[in-house]
């Protein structure tokens, strides 16, 4: 009998990343980074002026963090621990949007941190990834998880009968993403491993529990 199955983001679901990179920005690239913004590259100005980066600038800083500062991700809280948990029951994989040469790397950085997964790479919607991972697992049951609300509405439109739980574990952020459970691509917005890992479990290994709408926030994820 095939076990269930759960795909899973890393950046800011499983490792944080934007605070770290923000940090770096500042102190080895004399780059400031406000993190309310919603807007990715604009959002980011030399400390000497007003104007925002170009967006060619922007997304070079990051390819150079994922090539020599991947060391500074720390795990989120409570993710280790629920990934064990749900690995007892279910295969799990992270779906994670990084060049495809950089896979190794975020597989020895997520083992070091004792998260000894497989990883897939992708580029762009994660929706067409995700179904190719379907096909070769065939899970019994599975579940998306992604702090992106446009993931989610990707894997709806190919997937639209598996589990989608909208997770951005960074509180520095959270309240800035747009909501995948309010505009209906997710089933669920929840913003911590506690709270997410019984919603998880009963999506997983009993569906036929999981009420639709159980769990639909936790206090941290309220009016997001």
């Amino acid at each position: 009998m095939k076990k269930p199955l759960l795909i899973t983001d890393c950046d800011e679901v499983l490792l944080y990343m934007v605070t770290h990179f923000r940090d770096w920005l500042a102190e080895d690239e004399g780059v400031t980074f406000d993190l309310a913004r919603s807007d990715f590259y604009r959002s980011m100005r030399r400390a000497d002026s007003d104007e925002p980066l170009a967006e060619q600038d922007a997304w070079r800083l990051l390819n150079k963090f994922f090539d020599g500062q991947m060391h500074r991700q720390t795990p989120v809280e409570g993710a280790i621990a629920a990934i064990g948990t749900i690995s007892e029951h279910a295969d799990v994989v992270v779906l994670t949007n990084l060049m495809d040469f950089r896979k190794e790397a975020r597989t020895r950085q997520l083992a070091d941190h004792g998260i000894d997964l497989r990883v897939y790479t992708n580029q762009g919607p994660k929706g067409p990834a995700l179904k190719a991972i379907l096909d070769e697992y065939a899970p019994s049951q599975a579940v998306f998880i992604d702090d992106l609300a446009v993931h989610h509405g990707s894997v709806r439109d190919v997937a639209p009968d598996i589990g989608r739980l909208h997770l951005c574990a960074e509180p520095s952020i959270a309240p800035h993403i747009p909501c995948a459970h309010k505009a209906g691509d997710a089933h669920v917005r929840i913003d911590d491993w506690d709270s997410a890992l019984p919603w998880l479990l009963d999506r997983l290994v009993n569906p036929t529990k999981a009420a639709p709408q159980a769990a639909e926030t936790s206090k941290d994820s309220e009016d997001k």
